[in-house]
């Protein structure tokens, strides 16, 4: 079932962009490539990689996954989440990753929404599913060494593996046009949106006309989750290319070039922050003692020039988001301060004002997007057909980012439209953050933003305003925060107010509190000894 399925140009065959066919055609043409290495020094070839997908794939369809449904994986990544992620798509089902910080409503809300019965999940995470509502949930598959005890009926996940069931042929071919995956992004004046991708929208975000620099030789380091597009991504595009990943499940400073040298790796997706970190270990003469030849640096700060000076890489940069396609991309190395890159083949981007008319060169707009490519970018929001419409509005999709464009068409980003928090990768959503903090009873309001990190990007801050007759105990708030919401969400900052700044129609003026940033009476728990990390599961 594989072959041209459709006469126009632009869209390629199955076997070149759809994860079964892919999966099929690389075992038979290069049984013996690896295609990944881990970190416990395990590798996969191709004839292996297929092997095991068949297998959990199988034991997925003999509990019931069919074509088209949607299975929920609760997972950082590694050898499980790789699987999980090809078996599903191998079935022709949906893959529907959860961010592994979720809990509390923000957890019942990606459940219901995505109509997922099976989920898979780390078993040192499912008590959290006691305390919220499991919506359409029927089973959990496990993985981890913890044996969880919870109301839903469980199983380890390594019970897929050991059945003797084969997945069936699809019952019909799997489109580049069908559902991929639905991937969830944090909304700004709502729940967080599920995006629905094609494989064609995948594909697309990182193919040869895009990151035309990253070839089948390569091998790419993933050190990001699966439930961000910049993990999933990158599994994708090395198994399209042919090429191969190493797997890193936990960055560390310490660790990285270690890994880099034993694994042989030669590309990897560093965020600005990680960039730093490794610049700030000590000089040594094995700098350049090493294969990796290319990385992104997102967001591309001036610590782009020592990291090429020094470690002998090529840096490039991108403009992205989950519901798009890498519009913009940068040459090797840019010297321009701030920039994104240029317009790649394939896409159009316009910069346009609230009524989206275009701005004049060099003003600031809103950047909008659109391919030339069908399905070559989101296809919508998952059971938000507002949110959907709002997003592609006249044609194009609104991206909720402004910048600006020089004469020579080099893109700057300028700031975000929307309220969306952005700290160490993570894309927070104000809304959600606020909607916790005013579960606290003595909180009367809250507005939740983003101030300027000493590290990259953003730290994020909330004011708050205390009901009549009640006092706020700044560090009585955090702990409460920090029962309900991911680790990234949760505030550095809070500011105590008798009032938040508000317009003549009662909004909150979220401008006025950005400009006055970290004032002298904000409370800064790091200054108060509270550190709060990602828990590391085992």
């Amino acid at each position: 079932m594989t072959g041209h399925q459709c006469a126009d140009p632009r869209v390629p065959d199955r076997e070149t962009c759809v994860v079964r066919y892919l999966i099929d055609r690389w075992a038979e043409q290069q049984p013996d490539h690896v295609y990944a290495i881990f970190d416990d020094g395990r590798q996969w070839t191709y004839a292996e990689l297929r092997d095991r997908v068949r297998q959990v794939a199988g034991g997925l369809h003999a509990r019931g996954v069919r074509q088209g449904d949607h299975v929920a994986v609760w997972l950082f990544g590694g050898a499980e989440g790789i699987l999980s992620f090809f078996a599903i798509n191998y079935l022709g089902a949906v893959f529907v990753p959860f961010n592994t910080a979720y809990k509390g409503n923000l957890l019942a809300h990606v459940l219901a929404n995505s109509d997922a019965r099976l989920l898979i999940a780390h078993g040192e995470l499912v008590e959290r599913l006691d305390d919220i509502d499991t919506a359409l949930i029927e089973k959990v598959l496990t993985t981890g060494t913890t044996s969880p005890q919870i109301k839903l009926p469980c199983e380890p996940f390594s019970a897929l593996a050991s059945t003797q069931n084969q997945p069936p042929e699809p019952d019909s071919p799997i489109e580049p046009w069908n559902t991929q995956s639905i991937i969830y992004t944090s909304g700004t004046t709502g729940p967080s949106k599920g995006v629905l991708s094609s494989y064609l929208h995948l594909f697309t975000n990182a193919g040869p006309e895009t990151w035309h620099f990253i070839t089948g030789e390569d091998r790419f380091l993933v050190n990001m989750p699966l439930f961000h597009i910049g993990g999933m991504g990158i599994i994708f595009v090395m198994l399209a290319r042919g090429g191969s990943i190493a797997v890193m499940e936990n960055f560390s400073t310490e660790s990285f070039w270690p890994f880099v040298r034993e694994t042989e790796t030669s590309a990897a997706f560093l965020l600005g922050v990680m960039a730093t970190f490794l610049l700030k270990q000590p000089a040594t003469e094995d700098d350049r003692k090493h294969g990796l030849k290319k990385v992104f640096m997102v967001p591309l700060t001036e610590a782009a020039s020592e990291l090429h000076q020094r470690f002998g890489i090529d840096v490039y940069t991108i403009f992205n988001m989950t519901e798009i396609s890498s519009p913009i991309v940068s040459e090797p190395n840019p010297t321009r301060r701030g920039t994104c890159g240029k317009v790649r083949p394939g896409v159009d981007v316009r910069l346009v004002d609230e009524n989206d008319c275009e701005v004049p060169l060099g003003d600031v707009g809103e950047m909008l997007v659109r391919t030339d490519r069908p399905w070559g970018m989101n296809h919508g929001y998952y059971k938000n057909p507002e949110a959907t419409a709002e997003a592609w509005r006249n044609g194009w999709f609104h991206t909720g980012d402004c910048f600006r464009q020089d004469e020579e068409g080099f893109f700057y980003f300028v700031d975000r439209r929307k309220d969306a928090i952005r700290r160490r990768g993570e894309n927070i959503s104000s809304f959600e953050v606020e909607a916790e903090v005013v579960a606290y009873p003595a909180v009367r309001e809250a507005a939740a933003y983003g101030v300027p990190s000493d590290v990259g990007e953003d730290d994020v801050m909330v004011a708050v305003a205390a009901i009549e007759g009640s006092a706020i105990d700044p560090a009585e708030l955090l702990d409460f925060l920090q029962q309900r919401m991911p680790y990234f969400m949760v505030p550095r900052y809070i500011r105590i107010l008798p009032e938040l700044p508000k317009t003549p129609s009662a909004k909150v003026q979220k401008h006025i509190l950005r400009s006055e940033a970290v004032t002298k009476d904000s409370w800064d728990r790091e200054q108060h000894g509270v550190s709060i990390r990602r828990e590391k599961l085992k």
